[in-house]
C-alpha cells in the first residue's frame, strides 16, 4: 500500500527583483560660486558661437556653411570639397586626443562645462527656475494635483522650451542650408521636406533630452561615462570628497568644539546632493555618473564659510593627494607625466602637420576620366590617340586661367578644342583632351603619363595627375 505525502506549501512570498532603477525626478538646488560662474560663462560662449556663426559673413559667403547641395564646405576663408575628407579625419583625431588629454589631466571637463547635453539642460533649468520657482517650489509643484495654476506654469515652461528647441533646430539646419535663404523660406512657409524634418527632429531631440531625460542621457546613453575610467589615473584631478577630513560626519552647532567630540568637518547637511544634476552623493566616492560640474564644490564651500571651517572639503584633487602621497601644492608638478606627455606630443605633431597642410594647400584639383568607348585609336596620319576628360576644380576665391601639358612619352602632344582653360571662383569645369603619340615612341601596351595643369597667373598653383596611355 502506497502512502501519499503532500509537500507543505512554502510560507515565503516570491521575491521580485527589478532589473533597472525607477527614476526619481531630480530638481537640483541652485548654487552660486566660482565653478557655477564658469558654467554660465561656457553656456554663453558656446551658444554665442553656435547661434552666431551661421549669420557671420566672410568673403561674401556664410562664414561656416556645409553646403551639401553644391558639395562645398566653407570654413571662413577656406573652401573644402569632398576630396578634402582627410582634413576632417585630422580634425577628428585632434579632437579625440584633446579629449583624452584634458580627461587625463582634470577629468570630465567636457561633460561638466561644454557638452551640448549639459549646456541645454542648464538653459532649460534656468527657464524652469524662472517660471516655476526654486527647487522646493518645483518639488511641490510636481506633487500637486493638476489645476489652473499648474497648467499655466507648465504650459509657459514648455512653450519657452519649445521655442528654444525650434530655434536650435533651425540654427542646426542653417549650417547646411544658407541660413538667410532658410529664414526666408520659413517666413514664406516654403520649407522643403528635408529642412522641415531636420528642424523638427533636432528641435524635438533638444526638447526631449534637455527637458525630460536630462541625467538619464549622461548615465545610460552617453558612452563616455562608461570608458572614462580608462583615461583616469591616480594623478587625475577629479571632484573628490576628502574623507580623512570630513569623517565621521554629523550635524552639530556652529559653537561647539566638534573635534573634541570626534567629528569631522562634514555636517551631513546634504546640500552637495541637492545641487547635483545627476543626483549622486559625492561622499560615496568617485562614480561614473559624476559629470564633473563641480556644483557640489561651490555648495560645500558655502557651507564651510557659514560654519567657519576651511574650504576644500570637496574639491578638485587627485587620488594620490587624498592618500597623502604628496600635498595639494604638488598637483601641478604631476600634470606632466608619461600619459599626458604622449598625448601632448601627438597633438603637437598632428596639429603641426594639419596647419602646415592647410598653409601649403593648393587651391586646385584635377581628376582624369578616360573615354570608355575606346582605350585608344589610330589617327589618319598613323599616330595613336587616347581621349580623356579633365575635371578641373578651382578651389580658390578668384578666377584662374590654366595651362595644360603632358609628359611621359617622347613627342607626346596635347590636343584640346578649348582656346583658353579658365575657371571662375569655386567652379568645376570639364575639359575634353586628347593625347597623341608616335607609335615608334611607345614601348609597351600601357605607358604611364602625367597631366600637368598649372595656373597661368600663379605658378605655385599646380596639380600633376598620373594616368595611362594605351597602345593599340
Amino acid at each position: 500500500m502506497t502512502e501519499n505525502k503532500q509537500t507543505p506549501a512554502s510560507s515565503e512570498a516570491p521575491i521580485e527583483q527589478q532589473l533597472y532603477a525607477i527614476r526619481q525626478r531630480i530638481q537640483p538646488r541652485a548654487v552660486h560660486g566660482v565653478f557655477a560662474n564658469w558654467r554660465i560663462a561656457m553656456v554663453l560662449l558656446t551658444q554665442l558661437l553656435y547661434y552666431g556663426l551661421p549669420w557671420l559673413k566672410w568673403d561674401g559667403h556664410q562664414a561656416v556653411l556645409f553646403d551639401l547641395a553644391t558639395r562645398k564646405f566653407y570654413v571662413f576663408g577656406l573652401v573644402f570639397w569632398p576630396q578634402d575628407f582627410v582634413y576632417l579625419t585630422g580634425l577628428l583625431i585632434l579632437s579625440a586626443l584633446g579629449l583624452f588629454l584634458f580627461t587625463a589631466i582634470a577629468g570630465r571637463l567636457w561633460c561638466g562645462y561644454a557638452c551640448p547635453q549639459t549646456v541645454y539642460t542648464e538653459i532649460f533649468m534656468w527657464v524652469e527656475e524662472w517660471l516655476e520657482g526654486d527647487h522646493l517650489a518645483r518639488k511641490k509643484l510636481d506633487k500637486s494635483p493638476w489645476n489652473a495654476e499648474k497648467l499655466r506654469k507648465r504650459g509657459a515652461k514648455h512653450l519657452v522650451w519649445f521655442v528654444i528647441a525650434l530655434w536650435t533646430g533651425f540654427t542646426f539646419v542653417g549650417y547646411f542650408t544658407p541660413i538667410q535663404t532658410l529664414a526666408a523660406e520659413v517666413m514664406q512657409f516654403n520649407l522643403g521636406p528635408w529642412e522641415t524634418f531636420w528642424i523638427l527632429f533636432y528641435g524635438f531631440a533638444t526638447w526631449g533630452n534637455a527637458g525630460f531625460m536630462r541625467e538619464q542621457v549622461c548615465k545610460y546613453m552617453c558612452p563616455y561615462a562608461r570608458f572614462q575610467s580608462v583615461m583616469f589615473d591616480s594623478d587625475t584631478l577629479t571632484v573628490t570628497y576628502d574623507t580623512s577630513r570630513g569623517e565621521p560626519r554629523g550635524p552639530r552647532s556652529k559653537k561647539i568644539d566638534y573635534k573634541a567630540q570626534g567629528l569631522g568637518d562634514c555636517i551631513d547637511c546634504g546640500v552637495c546632493v541637492q545641487v547635483c544634476p545627476t543626483g549622486i552623493d559625492i561622499r560615496n566616492g568617485l562614480q561614473y555618473e559624476c559629470i564633473g560640474c563641480a556644483a557640489c564644490i561651490d555648495a560645500c564651500d558655502q557651507i564651510m564659510d557659514k560654519m567657519g571651517y576651511p574650504r576644500g572639503l570637496i574639491r578638485y584633487t587627485t587620488e594620490n593627494v587624498v592618500k597623502g602621497k604628496y600635498p595639494d601644492s604638488g598637483i601641478l608638478r604631476h600634470v606632466l607625466r608619461p600619459r599626458t606627455i604622449i598625448y601632448t606630443v601627438l597633438m603637437a605633431v598632428i596639429g603641426g602637420a594639419f596647419v602646415w597642410s592647410l598653409a601649403t594647400r593648393v587651391p586646385l584639383r584635377v581628376d582624369v576620366v578616360r573615354d570608355r568607348a575606346a582605350l585608344s585609336k589610330e589617327t589618319d596620319d598613323g599616330l595613336i590617340e587616347n581621349v580623356y576628360r579633365l575635371q578641373i576644380i578651382n578651389k580658390d576665391a578668384r578666377v584662374h586661367r590654366y595651362t595644360l601639358q603632358a609628359r611621359g612619352i617622347d613627342g607626346l602632344r596635347v590636343v584640346t578644342a578649348a582656346r583658353e582653360i579658365s575657371a571662375a571662383p569655386l567652379e568645376t569645369i570639364d575639359v575634353p583632351v586628347s593625347l597623341v603619340a608616335d607609335p615608334v615612341a611607345l614601348k609597351g601596351r600601357s605607358i604611364a603619363v602625367t597631366f600637368i595643369v598649372q595656373s597661368a597667373d600663379d605658378p605655385r598653383i599646380r596639380d600633376d595627375v598620373s594616368t595611362k596611355f594605351f597602345n593599340r
